[in-house]
């Protein structure tokens, strides 16, 4: 490429990102504020409309950002595959588990979800609420912020653990007055080749899953929804940064989503106490990730060949 088409290509990046930029910013500061005010507003009358007029503004924050999508990146593809067994509507109940590779992940399950399925929420960490607006949209829409504690603060003070699964169950439940998609990435951690090696993880395509907060979650909402649902993504680009998606750089994403099926016996058992049925809990992960493993593999050899 001569050094002119190189300067008119790195301009035409910085005008994109700037676009971008800006109308993402711009979007932040329309939804963020009324959807703080009105969770003020809730604090003295907790009535059903605040939830639901909250709800109509987070889906217009999101519509903006996909049709920004469509707008800048006129010539990415999806390749989107759904299981027939997946009856998805935006009045549902749905869990959702998924991997991890880039901060794109939320962006496209955001693309995804906005016509076909509720909201979507995830564990945050409470941390998250000192970013202005978006933490405090966190909070007030409903996701599940916890307050993390390391083993050895738990060690010292074991009070800490039950505090943490109080909220857990205390957030999960709030979602019960409304349709709901609660997201859990089980890795917990974004896959880098050098955290796989590190884990020494017996995937090719995936860390090792993290279980309990499925465990619990499914405790509290398992026998009130409609499906367990399995999002894969993959980037047969690599997994990009979030600057590389909307300065264009990925031609192409590629997404599955299937339904699993829940045991009875998975409704009725605990996790944190019963090494029994942790056990048994983990072993039903394991199979769910060797077969994300393998559909990875699968949806990389169809780009690869």
């Amino acid at each position: 490429m001569s050094t002119t088409n190189k300067k008119a290509s790195l301009l035409q990046k910085l005008g994109k990102g700037l676009t971008v930029g800006s109308v993402i910013t711009g979007n932040t500061f329309f939804h963020g504020p009324p959807i703080l005010t009105l969770g003020i507003t809730k604090l003295f009358k907790n009535l059903k409309k605040i939830d639901e007029t909250n709800i109509q503004l987070a889906n217009s924050w999101i519509g903006i950002n996909n049709q920004l999508i469509e707008k800048v990146l006129p010539n990415l593809k999806w390749d989107i595959s759904i299981d027939k067994a997946l009856d998805l509507n935006l009045d549902g109940r749905y869990m959702m588990i998924c991997n991890h590779q880039s901060w794109v992940d939320t962006t496209v399950n955001q693309y995804f979800g906005l016509t076909r399925m509720p909201l979507t929420r995830f564990f945050t960490k409470w941390e998250l609420i000192f970013i202005p607006f978006v933490g405090q949209a966190f909070k007030i829409l409903g996701f599940p912020m916890m307050k993390r504690h390391s083993k050895a603060q738990v060690a010292k003070n074991p009070e800490l653990k039950h505090r943490d699964m109080l909220e857990a169950r205390k957030a999960c439940e709030q979602l019960l007055s409304q349709p709901f998609t609660l997201l859990n990435y089980l890795e917990g951690t974004r896959f880098t080749t050098e955290k796989h090696a590190e884990q020494q993880s017996p995937y090719q395509n995936l860390l090792k899953p993290k279980a309990g907060g499925l465990a619990l979650a499914l405790n509290i909402l398992g026998d009130k929804i409609d499906a367990l649902v399995d999002m894969t993504i993959v980037y047969p680009d690599g997994a990009p940064d979030y600057g590389d998606f909307w300065l264009g750089d990925v031609s192409r994403i590629a997404v599955d989503l299937r339904k699993i099926d829940i045991p009875d016996w998975l409704l009725h058992g605990n996790y944190e106490d019963d090494p029994i049925y942790r056990e048994r809990f983990q072993q039903w992960v394991d199979q769910i990730w060797t077969e994300k493993d393998q559909l990875i593999s699968q949806m990389k050899s169809k780009y690869y060949q």
